[in-house]
């Protein structure tokens, strides 16, 4: 079996390539990028990582699309547009406005989202035509927004991914006592933007055990993030990403993280080596989301993106049904949203792909935020799509996190200004 992973000199492929070597099927693993000095620090470590393993897959490099994607069976695809100095810069000039910069939500995420598009869709179009029996696990960030971008094109074979779910699920399980593998998730939302609403165990749902209890809550980076009295409110337990909604003062002040990871990963691609790409990703695991933590974090292992890859990929090449949540189109599973909008709920995966499960409706302060973001996300895909700067202004000014027009109007202006990606808005 064949996979392409387009994004290849990406800092995060060799977590994806230590989960290919305890097995999986895949022979040869085809690593793409635009950056040829890149692809080559990223080769060495994989070259380290896979001596002593028998079976390892052959790792090729290639900057060329058309090689990378030639006769593959799956496509992952994690590119970053603009690389780390374009998040530095979503970061800045969103922070010179007084408000949040993160990469995946608020107005970071909309400009991310904005070049980031174009890009998806080119290659969307190319999978399509090049590799048209491929299946496409999607990690790009904003992953709900660019899933459903591709999806125009690549319909139910592009699937999008996210550790953050099953982080959670997996957190709030322990914080409970129970086995997860015995345990139903109802978790429901948008890409970093959903709320685990029950977790039933033999038909029973325990959650309310948790919420009920102080010290359960204060046990679990989610309960100390929003507080026992929050999620008492909630009735839920939110996905952590939530926390620059309902705390939104608190986090509009947030450090730029992509200047630090920028710092971070220079010196790594300037010497790479396994030891030091390991020493890195500690670090930069151990910092994850640190603005809004005062614990410790509990799940350094690399945040098990590739291991839901990696199940998502067996289940559909070998027919292993499983169930994972995942982001797909809607269809009829979450009530309130469009049937081709993007959303991320449990779905059963099989040989014919993922199937979302229907779910209950969101309650009306949830499907009120999705509906908003999702509205947003939708502007902003027409926007990078069409060249629309009305549709790019619509987009930043009806984000609950940028609180005026002319707000707005001067962070689309000093976008377009910094991102020579964005210069196909008129």
């Amino acid at each position: 079996m064949r996979l392409a992973i387009l994004g290849g000199g990406g800092f995060r492929v060799p977590l994806v390539h230590g989960a290919l070597l305890g097995g999986g099927g895949v022979t040869e693993l085809v690593l793409h990028d635009v950056d040829a000095g890149r692809l080559a620090a990223i080769e060495r470590v994989l070259a380290e990582q896979a001596e002593g393993v028998r079976a390892a897959p052959r790792v090729r490099t290639t900057t060329d699309l058309a090689t990378a994607l030639s006769d593959v069976d799956f496509v992952f695809s994690a590119i970053r547009v603009g690389g780390l100095r374009g998040r530095r810069l979503d970061e800045q000039i969103a922070h010179a406005e007084g408000v949040l910069g993160q990469e995946t939500v608020g107005a970071g995420g909309i400009a991310y989202g904005l070049r980031t598009v174009p890009v998806a869709v080119r290659l969307a179009r190319a999978i399509g035509e090049l590799a048209p029996r491929a299946w496409v696990i999607n990690f790009t960030n904003p992953a709900g927004m660019v899933t459903e971008a591709m999806a125009a094109h690549l319909g139910g074979r592009v699937i999008g991914i996210c550790d953050s779910p099953a982080g959670l699920c997996r957190r709030v399980a322990r914080a409970l006592g129970v086995d997860p593998a015995a345990a139903w998730f109802d978790y429901a939302g948008l890409n970093h933007l959903g709320w685990l609403r029950a977790v039933r165990v033999g038909g029973e749902d325990v959650l309310p055990r948790l919420l009920a209890d102080p010290d359960r809550c204060g046990s679990f980076e989610e309960g100390q993030l929003f507080g026992a009295d929050w999620l008492r409110v909630l009735g839920a337990v939110p996905n952590e990403y939530l926390h620059y909604y309902y705390f939104a003062r608190e986090a509009a002040g947030s450090a730029s993280r992509g200047a630090f990871l920028l710092e971070q990963q220079r010196g790594f691609y300037e010497e790479p080596s396994l030891a030091s790409w390991e020493r890195t990703r500690l670090e930069r695991e151990a910092t994850y989301m640190a603005e809004t933590r005062e614990a410790e974090r509990d799940d350094l292992e690399g945040g098990g993106y590739e291991k839901i890859a990696l199940a998502l990929m067996r289940a559909i090449a070998h027919g292993e049904r499983t169930t994972l949540i995942l982001n797909v189109r809607n269809g009829s599973a979450l009530p309130g949203l469009p049937p081709d909008a993007v959303v991320e709920v449990p779905c059963v995966v099989d040989a014919n792909g993922a199937h979302p499960i229907a779910a209950a409706p969101l309650p009306d302060h949830a499907l009120g935020l999705a509906t908003a973001i999702k509205a947003v996300e939708r502007a902003t895909i027409e926007a990078a799509t069409t060249g629309s700067r009305t549709a790019a202004l619509r987009a930043f000014a009806l984000h609950p996190l940028v609180d005026s027009v002319s707000i707005a109007r001067r962070l689309l202006d000093a976008y377009a200004a910094a991102h020579p990606e964005l210069a196909h808005l008129r």
